[in-house]
């Protein structure tokens, strides 16, 4: 899959200048992130579950 064809988005919690986020890219198999600053490098996938677990992780912190 061409990531670049996917629809991006940030966190709503980035910084008004755009630097110092991930943006996430949602699929019905799984969800890519990737680096806002470097978006050349190519992004890691993870299971629909982990994110899920990631998200829970973070919001408790």
């Amino acid at each position: 899959m061409n990531t670049s064809e996917l629809g991006w988005f940030k966190s709503s919690y980035s910084s008004a200048q755009g630097d110092d986020c991930v943006e996430i890219a949602v699929t019905e198999q799984v969800i890519h992130v990737r680096d806002s600053k470097d978006v050349t490098r190519r992004p890691f996938a993870v299971g629909r579950e982990e994110w899920m677990h990631f998200v829970a992780f973070a919001v408790e912190a």
